[in-house]
């Protein structure tokens, strides 16, 4: 009985199935099992965001970390698991100015790899000999880790998976993720492996802060971990945690997303795409507006240094923090998460910081105007750009104050980009423009779920609904699709198409006939509707484009 509840716990970490050739994760959603703090889940709401840092043996290969291990053969398993440790020397891990970095750049919390599926462990841990300790580096890294950033301020976060590919080899199992067969005696043994290792972890290292617990079986874990840490914060495991991508519409629970810096988890030379300082600055501005935050991945490089395009995007974004902090700290959603292309974030409900996130024609010294439908003001608004004082603009006497004019449209804001950021005066990233004492023009957005899909000859069918649907609540409705390449390069897809309005029927449902959609190819598309001149959006999901 026991092996059979074991081989179902399996099943469910089934998170790899093949999908446009890229890993679909669905290891994230929240756990009915969770005491987690009502003040440790308030305070990852306040946060913006936290650095991730996959760092495993095998980053010496500049591989993926521990999965190619599955499906291996018998002589690349034993040379990995018996050759790698003789080499692996992170002599050049500065914890210390990683986590200064990383709290330059707005994180106030590191998320760091104890151990991966390979069941290398980065602690001195007395389970296995498949540890730092054995290796050229002798120290125990995990220490190292855990002092730094507690000093430079940080919250203290381990990565952790039960899943063990090493514990597997030792006793002669198939290395898999969806098949593992243990007979009781041996799952017995795996269970107090893992206990031990987690009393280790959660005994030997002081407060933990957060723990992110990646596969299954996962309760062990985390009894063990509020047990003997209660104030620890468990992420993956307890509450929602996309990975890759961020959510389609605005959540009101807790949420974070993990998404990399490139497209590899671990340090990966060659083969990867970095995203830019501005696209990531805009995935941290998506997240804060839908009511999440952003877990943003690193690899170091084997030596333990941080690749240069990974410091570099640090520092952009360290940059682009110290201007706009107020905007991303300790904020929520507003009553829409974005209109077009400004995406919005509040606090106090009367303080609205509108993040203008496409400015590639807007130079330093120019005047832009902007028109916002979901804010009214009041006698007591105020309008300004955060990092400037709208007076004073370099070498120029140029009137660059903030203004506002209430219309029947919305509210119109002008202001100036006039302070100075790039000796060249093209700072290409978000600007915030910051408004005191507004009001809302709805009070609350209707809830929109996009619903299922149909295949037809000539096209596909797309359905949406809205809950709770009081007629005339919302005007009409349509759908915005773009072509899926899958998860991972969600982040690279091209840009969303939008159809033509449908009407909305009196029980909430609207659908829509799409001609544009192929037989045979995805795509992803999210149901909107339109409320009071405000586009409202639902999650988005995948058409098959298979009848």
């Amino acid at each position: 009985m026991k092996q059979k509840l074991y081989l179902l716990l399996v099943m469910l970490c089934c998170y790899q199935i093949v999908l446009a050739q890229n890993d679909v994760v669905k290891d994230d959603e929240a756990s009915d099992f969770n005491l987690n703090k009502p003040e440790r889940v308030e305070w990852l709401r306040n946060t913006n965001d936290g650095l991730f840092i996959h760092f495993g043996v095998d980053g010496q290969l500049g591989i993926v970390i521990s999965h190619a291990l599955v499906g291996a053969s018998d002589d690349f398993v034993n040379r990995y698991f018996t050759e790698l440790p003789k080499t692996f020397d992170p002599k050049k891990f500065n914890p210390h100015e990683i986590a200064v970095l990383a709290k330059l750049a707005g994180m106030k919390y590191i998320v760091f790899t104890t151990k991966h599926h390979s069941g290398f462990c980065m602690w001195d841990t007395k389970t296995t000999d498949f540890n730092i300790t054995k290796t050229p580096y002798k120290k125990d890294l995990l220490i190292e880790y855990v002092e730094a950033t507690r000093e430079v301020g940080l919250g203290v976060g381990f990565y952790f998976s039960p899943e063990d590919f090493n514990f597997l080899h030792d006793h002669q199992i198939p290395i898999s993720r969806t098949d593992v067969k243990m007979d009781d005696a041996t799952l017995k043994l795996y269970d107090e492996y893992t206990a031990r290792q987690c009393k280790e972890l959660f005994t030997n290292y002081g407060k933990i802060d957060v723990l992110f617990i990646d596969g299954d079986p996962k309760e062990t874990v985390k009894k063990l971990a509020w047990k003997l840490q209660p104030d620890i914060l468990i992420t993956r495991g307890a509450i929602k945690t996309p990975e890759q991508v961020l959510p389609g519409a605005k959540i009101t629970a807790p949420w974070l997303s993990c998404i990399t810096m490139g497209t590899a988890w671990q340090y990966q030379p060659t083969n990867d795409r970095y995203k830019s300082g501005n696209q990531l600055l805009q995935l941290l501005i998506e997240a804060r507006a839908k009511g999440g935050s952003l877990l943003l991945n690193v690899g170091p490089k084997p030596n333990g240094e941080l690749a240069q395009e990974q410091e570099d995007r640090l520092r952009e974004m360290a940059g682009w923090y110290f201007i706009n902090r107020e905007s991303v700290d300790s904020v929520r959603s507003w009553v829409v998460s974005h209109e077009k292309d400004v995406w919005f974030t509040s606090k106090n409900g009367h303080t609205l910081y509108a993040f203008i996130t496409d400015v590639k024609d807007w130079k330093e010294g120019q005047r832009k105007t902007f028109m916002i439908h979901s804010v009214k003001s009041t006698n007591d608004t105020k309008v300004n750009v955060l990092g400037q004082n709208s007076k004073i603009i370099e070498y120029k006497n140029d009137d660059v104050t903030s203004r506002f004019r209430q219309t029947a449209e919305g509210l119109e804001v002008s202001v100036v980009k006039a302070q100075r950021i790039y000796d060249d005066h093209r700072w290409p990233n978000p600007v915030v423009i910051k408004l005191e004492h507004i009001a809302p023009v709805i009070n609350e957005a209707v809830q929109v779920i996009t619903a299922e899909n149909k295949a037809t000859a000539t096209g596909g069918i797309l359905s949406g609904k809205i809950m709770h649907y009081v007629p005339k609540s919302a005007q009409r409705a349509c759908f915005y699709y773009r072509p899926y390449t899958g998860q991972v390069e969600t982040l690279y897809a091209s840009p969303w198409v939008k159809t033509s309005w449908t009407s909305i029927k009196p029980n909430g449902d609207f659908d829509l006939m799409v001609s544009a959609l192929q037989k045979g190819k995805q795509y992803e598309y999210k149901a909107v509707a339109e409320q009071s001149n405000l586009e409202v959006e639902g999650e988005t999901k995948i058409y098959r484009g298979v009848q």
